[in-house]
């Protein structure tokens, strides 16, 4: 198993590690910062360096509990020892973005009890699809000034790992519509924002809602008779 360095310290943009595994798509490196993708985030890129080369990291993938990095252009031997860096940029933004979709279905869960049917993100960028009948343009502009107003709140934000038994206990930690969480996961990651929103999340986040920045609800729309669609933009 991978040595997932993401969820010990979401800021580290470097890390050491040893190739463990050649496959025919990407290696597997003992441990690693590059996030694999999932629940919505896009996966991390950046580089990988050996031999004082740098080697572009185009994908990461999970593949039965290793992850899987795709590197253009690499050639290597298992027991050689590399420097990653990710894309911090693009990280940040992601982390900044992934936050912000939590500030909202925290926000939304508070004042409609909604349940998310679908969500997606890209840098700066993403949108929630919630269980809910209607929303008109006047109930936008209020959720918008409620989610700025956690984002000034500058809540706490912090992850932690629960068993299967523990999260099932609380059905308010899976806030999807259907359980995506797999069947023989003895561990789940829960994210919170402190007095805010609690629900599990395997992705990457900031460590304090005015890490965010402002938000703007671009759109909402109808994806169905009990689907509604919001879509967020983060300030650069």
């Amino acid at each position: 198993m991978t040595d997932r360095l993401y969820y010990k310290d979401s800021y580290l943009k470097e890390f050491e590690g040893r190739i463990e595994q050649i496959c025919e798509d990407g290696v597997v490196i003992d441990r690693t910062s590059f996030y694999p993708g999932g629940g919505g985030q896009p996966s991390d890129r950046g580089y990988i360096e050996l031999k004082g080369v740098r080697y572009p990291v185009s994908n990461v993938s999970t593949n039965d509990g290793k992850i899987v990095h795709e590197i253009i252009g690499f050639s290597s031997s298992i027991g050689e020892y590399v420097t990653g860096s990710i894309d911090w940029e693009r990280r940040y933004q992601l982390m900044r973005t992934h936050t912000a979709l939590h500030i909202l279905c925290g926000v939304i869960w508070r004042e409609f009890q909604a349940r998310v049917t679908g969500s997606n993100m890209k840098p700066l960028e993403g949108r929630i699809d919630f269980e809910l009948e209607s929303v008109s343009s006047a109930v936008v502009d209020h959720i918008e000034g409620l989610i700025n107003n956690e984002v000034k709140a500058s809540r706490v934000i912090n992850a932690r790992f629960i068993t299967r038994d523990e999260a099932f206990k609380n059905p308010e930690l899976v806030r999807t519509k259907i359980n995506l969480l797999p069947e023989g996961i003895t561990k789940i990651r829960i994210v919170e924002i402190d007095g805010l929103d609690v629900q599990a999340d395997g992705g990457t986040h900031v460590s304090n809602t005015n890490e965010v920045g402002s938000l703007k609800i671009v759109s909402h729309e109808s994806k169905g008779k009990i689907n509604k669609r919001l879509r967020i933009a983060l300030g650069v």
